[in-house]
């Protein structure tokens, strides 16, 4: 089975002959590198295309669009304890500068019979011009195969010296000559959108999804630029449409430097001061809980990280110290070698004892800050069993991020940070409704999880229809064979969906006609500035598809109809929600791939399917449940209902 990597994340190689295979859908300059036990890599430990004689390592002389590394893990050097597959794009021949503007790479790693044992998608690309795709690594006697993804914006050279090459310059230099005519003469590589960046991306057979990476699951802080005015409120009845384009931007998203964080009160002598809710820089109230949140996640990423790596030295050492004691022949066995080896174990637990201490004090200090902040936070951050919701009112402005579930690491589970995204959203959601590798899933059917998917993702739109102002949000159902009727009951029943969930052939035809109408349009008249042309009676506010059950009912034409509104919806505000079973969408081969990578894959159990990509950790997702027995969801939708109404919309 195929291990689908995110950032950070290895895999064992049960092989020693390998294969790597590289899809970008342009021209890159493929080469790989080998390091010593010091990470630090040699001129002469280079194979690119012009350079094939690396023991161990064989890239072929066609390295354009499908670069394929040919490794046999036994014939490398001795000295070397790790392979890195490196990526970059040629200069010189008029392609694209940056990795962001370009389809995500795809690497595969295979076995000799030709079977796939792990695969990872690149996402979350900007200015890098050259990146570390995979590196393959020795561990105690062992190889695996790490997920890595870092790019550098200063290209080649700047990677190469950073992996400790004296001649960075020269060998950059020498590489991209070398392959820079192949690149020529590919074909030329087209500018892609940043929808097109997704849905070009095409991997061989089962590539990662794209829920990898937390930049595209966790909000990141609102950033600074030169404009110091303050946000202004939109009135409800503003137009967006005559006279100008339609911005789907948020907005209250500042470019300007906002006020410094509060000054937090000073605690008692020898202790942390007592955390405040909002004690974070910010425009607003709801600014500051959103850059708490994420300071909160990264304050929990590094406390984990430092003591991971305070156990991992711990264990390190002990190893060492037993292999000296055990090289000596004289001190195996007796007393003498009984004390070393007791010796060495009490050091090790001596140092974990130490860093679990300091762990806990930053968990006990997160814990305390999440008690304050829990509370305070408005309806588009808080759970199901915020009281908030009870008191809830329907906006007149759009929110800065919405809270899609919980993330917390083994080390503290019960220490919850809240998994936000931001608005409007940038990438549909998939709610995987198949059987995962998690204690959670194993424990259900399938019947129970596809419910349970299906109830997800009606709380999710119920959120997003919760947070935008009247109107300004429409939600659509597509129920094939109807089997979601008793999850979507809420939506129906209040008034909520925008008509009856679109059930057989032919309702599923009319309503992805309608949507790919629509960005036909939006997109169009926003390319042409004629935004004032579109039809009156179009909706221009955010559209939300709730797809149940695919691929089942679906033709190759609303298959193709679906990747179209992934691929180009979200930048004209129209979002895919797919509850489905990836592996029953198999029969469509690898033509599906792009639209599983361009949605941010949840889950309705506990999944720990989500990685950071700055210390790599693996968060366990948590999805957000109605209380049993609670009726606050059908509550929030009648509200929404009545707004509507009450304002004509």
């Amino acid at each position: 089975m195929t291990a689908e990597l995110v950032r950070g994340q290895n895999h064992p190689l049960p092989d020693s002959r390998l294969e790597i295979r590289v899809s970008a859908g342009h021209p890159v300059v493929a080469c790989a590198t080998c390091s010593d036990e010091r990470g630090v890599a040699r001129e002469e430990w280079v194979a690119h295309p012009g350079a094939t004689g690396l023991p161990g390592v064989d890239v072929p002389e066609r390295a354009e669009r499908s670069p394929r590394f040919a490794v046999d893990l036994d014939a490398v050097p001795a000295e070397v304890h790790q392979v890195n597959v490196l990526l970059a794009l040629p200069v010189g021949t008029g392609g694209p500068d940056r990795f962001g503007v370009t389809a995500a790479p795809f690497v595969a790693v295979m076995a000799k019979d030709g079977s796939e044992l792990a695969s990872f998608t690149i996402t979350g690309l900007e200015t890098e011009t050259a990146l570390v795709a995979v590196e393959l690594y020795r561990r105690q006697g062992a190889w695996k195969v790490r997920a890595v993804g870092q790019g550098y914006a200063g290209g080649l050279a700047q990677l190469l010296a950073d992996q400790g090459m004296a001649q960075a310059d020269r060998t950059a230099a020498a590489i991209q000559e070398t392959v820079a005519p192949r690149a020529h003469r590919a074909e030329p590589a087209r500018l892609h959108t940043a929808a097109d960046a997704v849905g070009a991306a095409s991997g061989p057979d089962q590539p990662s999804p794209a829920d990898a990476t937390l930049t595209g699951g966790l909000a990141a802080p609102q950033t600074t630029g030169a404009d110091p005015t303050p946000p202004q409120t939109p009135t409800p009845d503003a137009p967006q449409m005559p006279g100008g384009p339609i911005n789907y931007a948020h907005p209250r998203r500042q470019s300007a430097p906002p006020p410094p964080a509060p000054a937090a009160q000073p605690g008692e002598p020898g202790r942390p001061p007592a955390p405040v809710a909002g004690d974070a820089s910010g425009w607003s109230m709801e600014e500051r809980l959103y850059n708490q949140v994420w300071g909160m996640f990264e304050d929990l990423a590094r406390a984990v990280a430092a003591y991971r790596s305070a156990v991992e030295f711990a264990e390190s050492r002990m190893d060492k110290e037993l292999d000296s004691v055990l090289s000596d022949p004289r001190s195996r066995i007796g007393s003498t070698g009984d004390a070393a080896r007791a010796a060495a174990r009490a050091k090790c637990e001596q140092l974990t004892d130490q860093a679990r201490q300091v762990l806990d004090r930053d968990l006990a200090q997160l814990a305390a800050e999440s008690e304050v902040v829990e509370p305070a936070l408005p309806p588009a951050f808080a759970r199901w069993d915020n009281p908030c919701w009870h008191a809830y009112r329907v906006p007149m402005e759009i929110p800065m991020a919405l809270r899609l579930g919980d993330l917390h690491l083994p080390e503290s589970p019960e220490l919850r940070i809240p998994c936000l995204v931001r608005l409007p959203l940038e990438r549909g959601l998939w709610v995987d409704s198949g059987r995962s590798s998690s204690d959670a899933a194993m424990a259900l059917d399938e019947a129970q999880l596809r419910r349970l998917a299906v109830d997800s993702a009606v709380a999710l739109a119920a959120r997003l229809l919760a947070v935008y102002p009247p109107g300004e949000f429409t939600v659509h159902a597509i129920d094939p064979a109807g089997s979601a009727a008793a999850s979507l009951a809420p939506l129906v029943d209040s008034g909520a969906l925008a008509g009856p969930p679109a059930a057989g052939a032919q309702g599923v035809s009319a309503v992805l006609a309608k949507l790919t109408e629509r960005v036909d349009l939006v997109t169009m008249a926003v390319r042409g500035g004629a935004a004032d042309s579109l039809p009156p009676d179009l909706d221009t506010g955010e559209q939300l598809l709730i797809v149940n059950d695919f691929p089942h009912g679906f033709d190759d034409r609303a298959v193709t109809q679906l990747r179209y509104l992934a691929d180009e919806g979200p930048a004209v505000g129209v979002h895919l929600m797919m509850v489905a079973d990836r592996e029953d969408a198999t029969a469509y081969g690898p033509v599906l791939d792009p639209l599983w990578r361009s949605l941010l894959r949840v889950t309705p159990v506990p999944d720990d399917h989500l990685a950071d990509p700055w210390v790599r950790h693996a968060w366990t997702y948590e999805p957000l449940a109605v209380p049993e027995g609670s009726d606050v969801l059908r509550q929030v939708l009648t509200r929404v209902t009545e707004a509507r109404r009450s304002w004509n919309r």
